[in-house]
């Protein structure tokens, strides 16, 4: 069996519920450090903590009006922490709007269906 190194992740989704299983999901079998963020805002306000993995709703905060959609917050850490995996997380299915994200630093591009956590979950565990 290989040893998994546990890593610090960053979920940064407005939806609690997905936010709360996924966290349950990445440390039920390898204790990830998991942090939860509802905005971009609060991702970036503890971004200087280095996480391993930011795991990014692409469409973050569409009812608040001046808030950062999730483009707009992964180009913000890859600008000034280019080293950080940022996986976004969509149920956005068009193959634009995955290699838009994928030009603009993100390592990996998630659909939201039934298979999404185990798809994250190995993705983590192999970077």
């Amino acid at each position: 069996m290989d040893f998994v190194k546990p890593k610090k992740i960053f979920i940064v989704d407005d939806d609690t519920m997905l936010t709360e299983a996924l966290t349950d999901y990445l440390t039920r079998k390898v204790q990830h450090q998991v942090s939860c963020y509802h905005t971009g805002e609060e991702c970036l306000k503890h971004i200087s903590e280095n996480p391993d993995v930011v795991i990014l709703d692409f469409y973050l905060n569409t009812v608040q009006k001046d808030a950062a959609n999730g483009l707009e917050i992964l180009q913000t850490i890859k600008k000034h922490y280019p080293n950080t995996h940022v996986i976004m997380l969509s149920s956005q299915e068009r193959y634009a709007v995955a290699m838009q994200t994928i030009q603009k630093g993100a390592e990996q591009y998630v659909i939201k269906d039934e298979n999404a956590f185990e798809k994250i979950a190995q993705m983590i565990n192999e970077m």
